[in-house]
C-alpha cells in the first residue's frame, strides 16, 4: 500500500503534465489564444520544474520525506485547481509554473521512500513499481483526460487531476510511514556541488537533446493528427492510449536493452527514432499507418530513458536525491525548448507537418551528443563505471 499510494501520486502528477497535448486546443480557443501560445504552456510547466527541481530539492535536502511529500502535494492540489479556474491565459501560465516547481522534489523523496520500503534485494522492482505510475499516465491518464476535457471541458480536466492528487495524500497519510533523512547534516551547497563534475553535465545534456526531437511532436500532437492528419478530435484520446501502451513497452524494452549495451542501445534507439519521424513526415495523410507511427514513436522515445536515468544516477552518485531532480530537470529543459521551437516553426510559415522533419533533425542532434559523451567517457574512465552499472 505505500507504494500503491506513492504510485497514485506519481499517476496523478504526471497526467497533469502528459494531458496537455490532448486539451491544446480546447485550451487555445478558449482562452482566445494561438496553438503556439497555448504549446507554451508546457514550456511553462518545463521551466518550473528546470528551476524547482535541483535547487528545491537540494533546499529540503534536511527535512523529514512524508511531512515533505505531503505539503508539495498540497502545492500540486492548488496549483491545478487554479489552473482550473484560471480566468486568463497569464493565471494559467502562472498556475502551471507553480505546480510544476514541486513536481521534481515529490518524484525524488517518492523514489527514495519506495526503496526504503522494500526489503534486502527487491529495491528496484519496486522502485519500477512507482515509475510505472508515470506509464500508467500516458496509457490510461493523459487518454481519460482528454476524453474528460472533450466532453465537460478542459477545465474539468485539471479538476479531475486535483481530485485524484487529493485521493494520493489521503493514502500517503494513511499508509506511508516517515523516512527520515539519512544526511540531516546535509547543506543545499554540498548537494549542488555534484553539478560541477563533467560527467554529470554531459549526461544531462544527452537526456536534454536526446528526448527534444520527439517532444516537439508530442507537444503538438492533437494539431498535427486533426489538421495534417485528419483524424476526428474525438481519436486523439484513443491515440494517446496508443502512444502510451508503446511508451509502457519501450520503457521496459529500452531498460533491457541498457543493461546489456548502454550506449550503444542508445545510440541505436535514437537513429531509428529519427528514421521513424522522417518517415511519419512522409506518410503524414495516411490514418492508419500513421496510427501505427503513433505506437513505435512512443515506443522508440521511451526506450531510450532508462539508459540516460542510469548515466545521471551513476556520474551524481554522490547526491542520489539530487540526481533524480537533474535528470526530470534535462528532460524538462528539453520539453521547453520543444514547445518554443516547435512554435517558432508553425510562426514561421512551415506547417504543421515539418515538425516532424525538425524533431527528426533535432533527434539526430541528440545522437551527436551522445557520441560526443560517450568519447569523453571514454577517454576519461567514467564509462567503466556506466557500464558497470
Amino acid at each position: 500500500m505505500p507504494v500503491l499510494s506513492l504510485m497514485l501520486c506519481v499517476f496523478g502528477i504526471t497526467t497533469g503534465e502528459f494531458v496537455i497535448a490532448g486539451i491544446l486546443p480546447d485550451i487555445a480557443d478558449d482562452l482566445a489564444v494561438s496553438i503556439p501560445a497555448a504549446g507554451l504552456l508546457v514550456t511553462a510547466y518545463a521551466i518550473g520544474m528546470i528551476i524547482g527541481g535541483p535547487v528545491l530539492t537540494a533546499l529540503t535536502a534536511r527535512f523529514d520525506r512524508r511531512p515533505l511529500i505531503l505539503v508539495l502535494l498540497a502545492v500540486v492540489i492548488v496549483g491545478n485547481l487554479a489552473s482550473a479556474l484560471a480566468p486568463t491565459y497569464p493565471v494559467l501560465f502562472a498556475a502551471r509554473i507553480i505546480t510544476a516547481l514541486v513536481t521534481s522534489t515529490f518524484f525524488a523523496n517518492a523514489i527514495v521512500i519506495a526503496a526504503s520500503t522494500a526489503p534486502p534485494g527487491k529495491q528496484a522492482s519496486t522502485v519500477s513499481k512507482l515509475v510505472f505510475g508515470m506509464n500508467l499516465s500516458m496509457i490510461l491518464g493523459a487518454p481519460i483526460g482528454t476524453f474528460i476535457g472533450n466532453g465537460f471541458g478542459w477545465r474539468s480536466t485539471f479538476v479531475a487531476i486535483a481530485v485524484c492528487c487529493v485521493l494520493g495524500l489521503l493514502l500517503v497519510l494513511r499508509f506511508v510511514r516517515d523516512v527520515r533523512n539519512a544526511t540531516p547534516g546535509t547543506s543545499a551547497l554540498a548537494e549542488l556541488r555534484v553539478l560541477r563534475g563533467g560527467e554529470v553535465r554531459r549526461a544531462i545534456a544527452v537526456t536534454a537533446v536526446g528526448n527534444a526531437g520527439l517532444l516537439i511532436v508530442f507537444t503538438y500532437f492533437a494539431p498535427l493528427l486533426t489538421g495534417v492528419t485528419g483524424f476526428a478530435p474525438d481519436a486523439i484520446a484513443v491515440l494517446l492510449l496508443v502512444y502510451g501502451v508503446g511508451a509502457a513497452v519501450g520503457n521496459f524494452g529500452g531498460g533491457w536493452l541498457s543493461d546489456r549495451a548502454l550506449m550503444s542501445s542508445q545510440l541505436s534507439l535514437l537513429a531509428v527514432l529519427a528514421a521513424t519521424l522522417v518517415l511519419m513526415w512522409a506518410v503524414s495523410g495516411g490514418t492508419a499507418i500513421t496510427a501505427m507511427l503513433v505506437f513505435v514513436i512512443g515506443a522508440l522515445g521511451f526506450s531510450v530513458i532508462p539508459g540516460m536515468q542510469t548515466r545521471v544516477l551513476t556520474t551524481a552518485s554522490a547526491a542520489p536525491t539530487l540526481a533524480m531532480a537533474v535528470n526530470a530537470s534535462a528532460y524538462q529543459l528539453a520539453a521547453a525548448f520543444a514547445a518554443w521551437l516547435g512554435g517558432r516553426v508553425i510562426d514561421g510559415g512551415f506547417g504543421l507537418r515539418s515538425l516532424y522533419l525538425v524533431g527528426a533533425a533535432v533527434t539526430v542532434a541528440g545522437i551527436v551528443v551522445s557520441c560526443y559523451a560517450w568519447f569523453r567517457d571514454r577517454t576519461s574512465g567514467g564509462v567503466r563505471a556506466v557500464e558497470r552499472v
